[in-house]
């Protein structure tokens, strides 16, 4: 969440910002929760220092007659401060309530803009393959290729769920194989993290845990939630901790299961494995110092670049827009892999940086030996390989005339032919 300190030296801002997300929030109402709080807080302070002036000088007096005025007074205070703390209670959750809802900032050339519609291009990188017949969407060869079981997912688990068989096993072995190793170069420290995170946790990094809205699986009597990213899971690792200035930037590539409940999903849009409410991804995950923190988004940017690269995958880089930005981003980038069976590009990886946004909700701090104090530390995460879109990508692009795939060479496996 944002400083409060700050939404209140930077009102006129945080409304500008409220309005480029296309977030509805009443900013006075919070404003004046905080002025409340605020001035409540005062008062307390000033009731328990007379308090305490009563209890000093009662120590001084002998006679009933000089200590019966002042523990009068002292119980008159005592009640009042009852009351005040529990004003201070209401107006205090009152003001967290709405802060939380608060976005991060806007990074200045971030495009100004409504919806994904208004997202910008920055580059185009490979060509699109010109087929000299008429390609098969995923669904339609990996059903002719035997590696895909949709019917039998939602037989078992629902709609949305499917068996990878075969080839596509092989295949999203291939693919978490091919990122940690890359990623293993490139410094980052590899974990396989839990499945489930605790509400606490979600709510730090800015997902909606609870409530109609909320895209994310409960798990019944518990405070656990099914994880969506592991940018959930890495984010929380260190939430209460203070790290050392040195240990910065610190680099995390987690795997995970992401469940989605991809509520009002639905149509050719969402068709097969582009929405899903299971699928295994690789995720990047950065605590960096402050000003850090945009190098490394580029540098995050580069790395998913690079792997779509040698994944031989036609894409665009996406600038998103203000107003599909999210809660906690700062800045996003978007990977859109082109896609012949939708006869368009789509979303298969997204980096962001949320600078201090999640770090002040989860108290994630560093230290610079010989200075007082600590500072938030800046929080990126990045989609390495999210496996569904990533077979979308490939088995669309590589498609044959006689049904057989092309796989490319950095994956280390055959290319995938009809039984």
């Amino acid at each position: 969440m944002l400083d409060m300190r700050d939404i209140r030296n930077r009102a006129e801002e945080v409304r500008g910002n409220l309005r480029y997300r296309n977030v509805e929030l009443d900013l006075d109402a919070l404003l004046e929760a905080d002025k409340q709080a605020r001035e409540i807080r005062t008062e307390l302070d000033n009731l328990r220092q007379r308090r305490n002036e009563i209890a000093n000088t009662m120590k001084s007096l002998s006679s009933q007659e000089e200590r019966a005025p002042l523990i009068e007074e002292g119980r008159a205070l005592k009640d009042k401060e009852h009351l005040l703390e529990q004003a201070f209670q209401e107006a205090g959750q009152k003001r967290g309530t709405l802060q939380a809802l608060v976005p991060n900032f806007s990074h200045p050339d971030s495009p100004v803009g409504r919806d994904d519609g208004e997202n910008k291009v920055l580059r185009k990188v490979g060509e699109p393959p010109a087929f000299d017949f008429k390609p098969k969407d995923h669904v339609q060869l990996m059903e002719a290729l035997d590696i895909v079981d949709f019917e039998g997912g939602a037989k078992v688990a629902g709609q949305k769920f499917y068996f990878l068989k075969n080839e596509a096993v092989f295949l999203e072995l291939a693919l978490i194989n091919f990122g940690t190793r890359l990623l293993q170069e490139e410094g980052f420290s590899l974990v396989i993290t839990p499945d489930l995170a605790r509400r606490e946790i979600l709510d730090g990094i800015g997902f909606n845990p609870r409530g109609e809205s909320t895209q994310i699986y409960n798990i019944e009597n518990s405070d656990l939630s099914l994880v969506a990213t592991a940018e959930i899971t890495l984010g929380g690792l260190y939430a209460g901790e203070i790290m050392e200035a040195e240990q910065l930037p610190l680099l995390l590539a987690g795997i995970s299961h992401c469940f989605r409940k991809e509520a009002g999903s639905a149509g050719r849009e969402s068709r097969g494995l582009y929405r899903v409410h299971q699928f295994t991804k690789l995720e990047m995950f950065a605590f960096t110092r402050p000003e850090q923190s945009e190098a490394m988004h580029e540098r995050l940017l580069e790395i998913e670049e690079k792997i779509y690269q040698q994944l031989e995958v036609p894409y665009q880089v996406m600038d998103i827009c203000t107003g599909d930005l999210g809660g906690p981003a700062y800045r996003k980038y978007d990977l859109e892999a082109w896609m012949p069976g939708r006869n368009r590009y789509g979303e298969i990886t997204s980096t962001s940086n949320c600078t201090d946004y999640q770090s002040r909700r989860l108290n994630i701090r560093f230290k610079e030996k010989g200075k007082k104090g600590t500072q938030l530390v800046h929080m990126l995460n990045g989609t390495a390989i999210a496996v569904s879109r990533a077979m979308i990508a490939l088995l669309e692009n590589g498609q044959r005339a006689d049904g057989s795939v092309r796989l490319p060479s950095c994956l280390g496996l055959a290319d995938i032919k009809p039984r």
